[in-house]
């Protein structure tokens, strides 16, 4: 290290570091005591006490008590622990003091939560292997045990590996919830893309989703980013959003009692327009979901032909099981507080899990009665409130669309082919309605309880049977009464199914590893997403390395919305409506403006992708190519704006 460099200096930023991540402080050229503990047999990180040397530098007091509430706030021990610290161990092999090295501070080796045998473990993603069990040693000398312990202590003041042991103690706190979610990231090959990741976990770490979905895109611009620089510094503007806003919703039921619910809208960008995205209406809705979805919208938006900015958001308000004058009064109470951020040169909000056409119609009339004028549709203005009757159908029939320009640069078609399907949504179900017009064979949907196989496939008169049992709110299972061949299978997803191409539409990471591996079993080769990132990242790991083709919800799902919003506003479709031929005539605009949408955002995602040596045979590419090719239309457009 420079001797000119202040020592004193860098023990204060590794202490503000320390404050920000709850790490343990070290010093460079510091003293560490590497004791091993029980024993090489012991199991857990949990039970291994970090060691804090005090530093011989001179202190004041305040810093002395800001030292100590840095070791609290990184130590919170167990009554078992506690115990452990104050004696000493009993099988104590030996005890090793090293320097603290320089070099260690920028080297992190990752490590996730996952569950061993019901309880949660840390296990170190380069071995995969949990406690002392792992023996990664980055300086090459396997056979001594000083250089493996200091791999070890290298590892354990790593940022998530700090971060996952956090986390496995919150969960065993009173009244949190178990960590049963893996805080998993992958290695990145350069320092600049490190380092934007690092930022947003240094500033967002309880937002999994978001941080999932923001290391997805990050992979995806590494050469990007090393190719120029300059949108390091793009990205990292474009990863905080421009409004986030949180805020409670009250509301009555029909008993009179109150109940509060929290409402959220996260407005992402509108660098190249107005933002539109999704309002959800889930219990499990919560400020990273809202930043994941207005994020992915971006994006989806910034490919798409038609530039529009992006937001997500809603409410873990669960409209399930509520009356009709119950959602009502939710609707226009969360509409009391968000109207104040939308407009049509604004935010223009759409449907999503748990909002439909009903529940956008209370949305809108409050709106409508609160701002004084009449605007039009949330999802397009300066159109009648009766909106468009394909609206619903935009993005289950792009998928499919999607789908098939995959298969034809395969040398292959849709009929014929066994597609399983997830969830039974507006998504799912013009999944299978688009599908079976393509003489392909919808053979499974699912709800959150199960899924339905038939293997006869869903034909229109099987698809009009599951809405009208949606609509009644009943279970799958009620299928299986007028069609006995077909199975319902609880407690389980589809994925277990002999199947050529696989469209998730539930939700996100619905598929983990098992569920890929299944699928890789299942004979899938193609699949298409319907959801936001339905596939978790080690699901990714086993898809790529089985070479299935993954077409990334930004692309596939992305047109349908935004090339039917284009369509409602266009004149020929305004004067079509009054014709008595008039539906006729739009849905073939549609399907003709649909397939066009799809084509295009689909040359785009294989033209970067070829360009940045993503190759188009890659099970990622379109990946690779959709995120490149959305964030570079976004950085141009910030670029021009300045700094905006």
């Amino acid at each position: 290290m420079n001797s000119s460099i202040d020592e004193i200096t860098l023990l204060h930023q590794a202490q503000a570091r320390a404050t920000a991540h709850h790490m343990v402080v070290r010093g460079i050229g510091e003293e560490i005591d590497l004791e091993i503990g029980p024993g090489d047999d012991d199991p857990t990180f949990s039970s291994t006490t970090l060691v804090v040397v005090p530093t011989h530098e001179s202190v004041t007091p305040d810093d002395q008590d800001d030292h100590k509430q840095i070791l609290l706030a990184s130590q919170v021990l167990t009554d078992d622990q506690s115990q452990l610290v104050k004696a000493p161990h009993g099988k104590r092999k030996k005890k090793v003091v090293k320097k603290w090295r320089e070099e260690w501070a920028d080297t992190y080796k990752w490590a996730y939560v996952d569950m061993h045998e019901s309880t949660a473990r840390i296990f170190c993603s380069v071995c995969r292997e949990y406690g002392r069990k792992h023996r990664r040693n980055p300086y090459g000398n396997e056979g001594s045990r000083n250089m493996q312990m200091s791999a070890l202590e290298e590892h354990n003041n790593s940022l998530l590996h700090k971060e996952a042991l956090r986390l496995q103690m919150a969960s065993k706190d009173k009244g949190l919830p178990v960590v049963d979610r893996p805080v998993y990231v992958k290695a990145l090959m350069s320092k600049s893309a490190s380092s934007i990741l690092e930022s947003v976990l240094r500033r967002d770490p309880h937002e999994v989703e978001f941080i999932q979905s923001v290391q997805e895109v990050v992979h995806s611009l590494e050469p990007v980013l090393l190719k120029n620089s300059h949108y390091v510094h793009i990205l990292e503007r474009l990863l905080e959003p421009e409004r986030a806003v949180f805020f409670r919703v009250p509301w009555v039921d029909d008993r009179g009692e109150t109940h509060v619910n929290r409402g959220f809208r996260v407005q992402f960008s509108q660098v190249l327009g107005p933002c539109r995205g999704g309002l959800r209406f889930h219990p499990s809705m919560n400020l990273s979901i809202a930043k994941f979805l207005g994020f992915e919208q971006t994006l989806k938006n910034a490919l798409s032909p038609y530039k529009f900015g992006g937001a997500g958001g809603g409410s873990d308000f669960d409209p399930k099981g509520k009356s009709e004058t119950e959602i009502m009064r939710f609707c226009q109470s969360f509409m009391d507080e968000l109207y104040k951020y939308l407009g049509p040169d604004q935010d223009l909000p759409a449907e999503d899990m748990g909002v439909g056409p009903k529940e956008m119609g209370y949305l809108f009339g409050q709106y409508r009665r609160l701002t004084g004028h009449f605007q039009g549709s949330f999802t397009g203005p300066k159109i009648f409130w009766s909106g468009s009757s394909l609206r619903t159908e935009a993005t289950g029939y792009g998928l499919v669309f999607f789908a098939r320009l995959i298969l034809a640069e395969m040398n292959k078609e849709l009929k014929g082919l066994r597609c399983a399907v997830s969830g039974s949504g507006k998504i799912a179900m013009h999944v299978l309605e688009k599908l079976h017009s393509c003489g392909a064979i919808p053979i499974t949907i699912s709800d959150s309880k199960g899924y339905l196989l038939d293997e006869d496939g869903f034909d229109y008169i099987k698809i009009s049977l599951i809405r009208d049992i949606k609509l009644q709110q009943k279970s799958l299972r009620e299928y299986l009464k007028p069609n006995p061949r077909a199975k319902y299978f609880e407690d389980a997803k589809p994925w277990c199914e002999r199947c050529d191409i696989a469209f998730p539409c539930a939700s996100q990471n619905e598929i983990d590893q098992p569920d890929a591996i299944a699928l890789v079993n299942s004979g899938c080769r193609v699949l298409v997403e319907g959801s936001n990132m339905p596939c978790t990242p080690q699901a990714i790991d086993i898809l790529r390395k089985a070479k299935v083709l993954v077409a990334p919800a930004k692309a596939a799902s992305a047109g349908g919305q935004v090339a039917v919003g284009e369509l409602e506003l266009s004149h020929e479709c305004n004067l079509m409506q009054g014709s008595s031929e008039g539906f006729d005539a739009k849905l073939q605009v549609f399907e003709a403006k649909l397939q066009e949408t799809m084509k295009q955002m689909y040359e785009r995602s294989v033209k970067a992708a070829s360009e940045y040596n993503y190759l188009k045979d890659n099970p990622e590419g379109l990946v690779h190519g959709g995120n490149i090719c959305a964030f570079l239309n976004i950085a141009h457009a910030m670029i021009d704006q300045g700094c905006v």
